[in-house]
């Protein structure tokens, strides 16, 4: 997918800014940016791109970089574990489309890829606190209620936009450790379709090695190691 839709080569697809980009332009999830075809108005999930992109950009660091002149955006979201028949199990989340088949710019289908799982998780609206946030994208984007368990940590990483000025942006996202209340898993609104294609439970021993991101992945293994260490959950 292109860094830039006004790019000649990709002249065909404008960049598809969903409800999460209507405060700011700040993004709400990861994985939202999507492409729209003016010919037939199919949405496309910017997938592979995406991913390689986050997961060369994650740091704990920043480096040299002036913090000062960026763009800053604060982000929360819930590692969601569940218990049933004595196993241990975890929420995640697609985006919209088909990931598990590659559709190229000519609309040939092409090999299989791996679909892409990711942890719900959304921008801070103003006035929430983090965990408050976090408590209602899991909601909006699984289905289900969950409770507070523990704060598991951040993931610090820095991107540059690929819509509007192309800014860099210093991104703080909150993860916490939730325990599964009530709901069923994918029954969401209508409206969330646009972003989540699907939300479903994923063994927690394999989350670390299913999940798409690299943060994402540590705050997987994190949530393993609290549960491992704390048998009265």
């Amino acid at each position: 997918m292109p860094g830039s839709p006004g790019e000649p080569q990709f002249k065909h697809y404008i960049s598809y800014l969903l409800r999460c980009h209507k405060r700011g332009f700040g993004c709400r999830a990861l994985s939202c940016h999507c492409y729209i075809t003016l010919e037939t108005g199919t949405l496309y999930p910017r997938v592979a791109e995406d991913s390689r992109r986050f997961r060369s950009t994650v740091t704990n660091s920043c480096g040299s970089v002036s913090l000062q002149a960026m763009v800053r955006e604060i982000s929360a979201g819930g590692v969601v574990i569940r218990n049933r028949d004595e196993e241990w199990w975890m929420a995640a989340i697609e985006p919209p489309g088909d990931p598990s088949i590659e559709t190229n710019l000519t609309g040939k289908r092409g090999r299989k890829v791996k679909p892409v799982l990711a942890l719900p998780k959304g921008l801070v609206d103003p006035g929430e606190k983090p965990l408050e946030t976090a408590l209602r994208e899991v909601h909006e984007e699984t289905g289900v209620t969950a409770e507070l368990v523990t704060k598991l940590g951040d993931i610090k990483y820095m991107y540059s936009r690929s819509w509007g000025d192309g800014q860099r942006v210093f991104k703080i996202v909150s993860f916490y450790l939730m325990r599964y209340r009530s709901g069923r898993i994918d029954q969401i609104t209508p409206e969330m379709r646009i972003e989540v294609a699907r939300a479903s439970w994923i063994r927690m021993e394999e989350a670390p090695k299913l999940l798409a991101y690299k943060g994402e992945k540590q705050m997987a293994r994190r949530a393993l190691q609290y549960v491992l260490t704390h048998p009265e959950l």
